[in-house]
């Protein structure tokens, strides 16, 4: 390889605006495409650099072959004997193997192998030069963006997301001729829009991030601007006595929205900060695209951080006119406050009569009387407050009919606890109110409050059996209802906060709640062994062994916290000396068991022992049932384990000297009795035959 001669390789796609939100996606799809389709060439390289900004697509490819290496090619034909006829005239499948291989018969070889001799077409091909390839693979990683819906232009046929209006495509100091999207390749490039309108000739691939920036005033790379970025609103940030809000979506939409960007800071009213907060953040964040500014309590100051696509000679023009923008959008926040302010969250239970849930499960009034039902069950059962958990069931969709939410959507919980603190509602309701849309994502904080704790789980629980119970599930990667996410909420709070609630007894009530709108067969058996699915994610991602999760969920414990402890004792019990002998043991057990035809005995009768072996098992299984009796009794599952641990030896002596299918009819019983009573032990705490050691 030391002789591929290569050279650096520029390709870069200028277009009006791209959408911001599907930059970096588009950026990483061309690179990956382009990469993928050099190497599908064979075309050897070395490091690749992505560049994007809001009106450029590049890739830079250093030490790019300029052309493929040189190939021997060999493809087997058909056999000699079929081949050739008797007279030695070719056969079909001799002449349709040349024409497949561009040649005729007589240009063919004879290869002779140990299985015979067979026609191959053995040719020398040199590799096309990359001026050659080049062209298709950059067209080909264009058609292969990922681009919903796309545009065309003028008079032209060319499709793309946004109008193309130059293309450079350069490998060295050469021009790669051709035309992509109506775009001819060139090697001059645009600077930007105001600042340096006019082309820029590019004479060296490596060159290129260094002129855009130096002469064009663009920063191509979309990591360096977005460093830039945090570094300029950190810093004016720093200097207005706060920290700002780099939320990292907003940080991302920032950075592709600007070439240039150069920071400027405003100020709006203070008495615009009686307005929630989230509200404030809300319209600045989506709206404006500002950076919010927090003190060192955490509290919203009266500032913000924008980032401008310019360097103006006059930067307070720039933050007037966005001082001026910003007022009326937060004028409608303060007025939506307000207007809500006229009515408590309670005045809205009737109103949510006239609103849908789901064809089948009535209105979100029935859904909120639902779940305040199901929550004051779950209050009692968890030491919380169950006349404060049915009233925060009640309460917990109202907020949804504020003219907040309708505006700002992402309010919705947040909006629910500002106005039960305004209503004086008890603040565990009032925090309640947004705690029932917790977790709203993956490893978001959960309720905390036992009221909304109990409002939350009763929410995802009904849904779930509601959904379910009306045919509806989930199938494949559909789930319209986010039905994989509520479970996986409800399982987080079960889980993390040990809740002894029984999970069948709660999705049996929540059907009982449901009524006759549960039309689909063994909904309380769907949901639950869905959510166990769910679980079993839940503990992969944790790191806990498939065979222990299977062992433990094989007994279907009765609620999530106990599945919880039996998973640590099975775990523990997994890393013992014994537990390989005994998990077979109990394997062999099972499927002895299986094969039995009749009935087993309800007891073991002493009298029936033959061998030593046998009696010292029975003897042992009889300890060992006394010993671990109280133990169960406290869910104490680890040293139930460790208990019945101490069976390996009267075990292995069982199998090796006793013959369990004995001829006679009651000996075999006794010894199969025995057999399940032993098992019984084991399955108190899991399956332990399913453990893989």
């Amino acid at each position: 390889m030391a002789d591929v001669k290569t050279a650096n390789l520029l390709f870069e796609l200028g277009t009006e605006e791209l959408p911001p939100v599907a930059l970096r996606r588009l950026s990483d799809a061309l690179t990956a495409e382009f990469v993928k389709g050099l190497d599908q060439a064979g075309l050897s390289h070395g490091e690749v650099t992505a560049y994007s900004a809001p009106r450029r697509l590049a890739v830079l490819v250093l030490d790019c072959a300029t052309a493929q290496p040189d190939r021997d090619i060999e493809r087997r034909g058909p056999a000699l004997q079929a081949a050739f006829d008797a007279d030695g005239l070719p056969t079909k499948a001799a002449e349709g193997f040349a024409r497949s291989c561009g040649t005729t018969v007589d240009q063919l070889q004879q290869q002779e192998t140990a299985k015979g001799t067979w026609l191959v077409y053995q040719v020398h091909q040199a590799g096309k030069t990359a001026a050659q390839l080049l062209p298709g693979i950059a067209e080909n990683a264009l058609n292969r963006l990922p681009i919903p819906k796309r545009m065309r232009w003028g008079d032209s046929d060319a499709q793309f997301v946004r109008p193309v209006h130059w293309l450079v495509f350069l490998h060295g100091d050469q021009v790669v001729p051709c035309t992509l999207l109506d775009a001819a390749a060139g090697n001059t490039t645009h600077g930007h829009r105001f600042h340096h309108p006019d082309a820029i000739t590019l004479y060296n691939p490596e060159d290129y991030a260094d002129v855009l920036e130096g002469l064009g005033k663009v920063i191509a790379h979309f990591g360096k601007r977005r460093a830039c970025i945090r570094g300029f609103v950190e810093e004016a940030a720093t200097a207005l006595g706060g920290s700002a809000d780099l939320d990292d979506a907003l940080l991302d939409e920032v950075t592709a929205l600007n070439e240039w960007p150069r920071p400027i800071t405003g100020t709006f009213d203070a008495d615009f900060l009686a307005v929630p907060h989230e509200a404030l953040v809300a319209t600045m964040k989506s709206n404006q695209k500002y950076f919010p500014v927090f003190d060192g309590n955490g509290k919203l100051m009266n500032h913000f951080i924008t980032i401008a696509n310019i360097e103006s000679s006059n930067p307070d023009v720039i933050r007037e006119g966005n001082e001026r923008v910003i007022r009326p959008r937060l004028a409608d926040a303060a007025f939506f406050w307000e207007q809500d302010g006229k009515r408590t969250l309670a005045d809205h239970i009737e109103r949510l009569d006239h609103v849908v849930f789901q064809k089948g499960l009535g209105s979100m009034r029935d859904k909120s009387d639902r779940v305040a039902a199901l929550a004051e069950g779950i209050a009692a059962q968890i030491g919380g407050d169950r006349v404060l958990a049915r009233r925060a069931g009640e309460l917990s969709r109202c907020d949804l009919m504020t003219e907040m939410v309708y505006e700002f959507p992402e309010m919705q919980g947040i909006m629910g606890r500002y106005q039960a603190q305004r209503d004086g509602e008890p603040a565990e309701l009032a925090q309640a109110m947004d705690e029932f849309y917790m977790p709203r994502f993956s490893g978001d904080q959960l309720p905390q409050t036992k009221t909304g704790i109990a409002i939350a789980i009763a929410e995802r629980v009904d849904t779930l059996v509601g959904i379910f119970g009306i045919g509806m599930k989930p199938t494949g990667d559909k789930d319209p209802f986010a039905l994989r996410r509520a479970a996986l909420g409800a399982l987080r709070i079960l889980r993390e906060h040990a809740l002894p609630l029984d999970l069948r007894g709660l999705l049996g009530e929540a059907e009982q709640h449901l009524g006759d709108k549960v039309t689909a067969a063994d909904t309380v058996s769907a949901v639950y062994a869905f959510m166990i699915e769910r679980l079993k994610g839940l503990y992969l991602d944790a790191g806990t062994p498939l065979d222990v999760f299977e062992a433990v969920a094989a007994v279907e414990p009765d609620s999530v916290a106990d599945f919880e402890h039996r998973v640590r004792a099975v775990g523990d019990f997994r890393s013992l000396p014994e537990a390989e002998a005994l998990a077979a043991a109990n394997k062999r057990i099972g499927n002895i068991l299986k094969k039995v035809e009749g009935v087993i005995p309800d007891s073991v009768d002493s009298a029936l022992f033959e061998l030593t072996a046998e009696r010292d098992l029975h003897t042992q299984i009889v300890a060992v049932a006394e010993r671990t009796a109280p133990l169960m009794s406290d869910a104490n599952y680890g040293a139930t384990l460790q208990a019945l641990a101490q069976l390996r030896a009267v075990v292995d002596r069982f199998f090796d000297d006793v013959m369990v299918m004995a001829d006679k009819p009651e000996v075999r019983g006794n010894r199969l009795a025995m057999l399940r009573a032993l098992s019984r032990q084991f399955l108190q705490v899991a399956d332990i035959s399913a453990l893989q050691v």
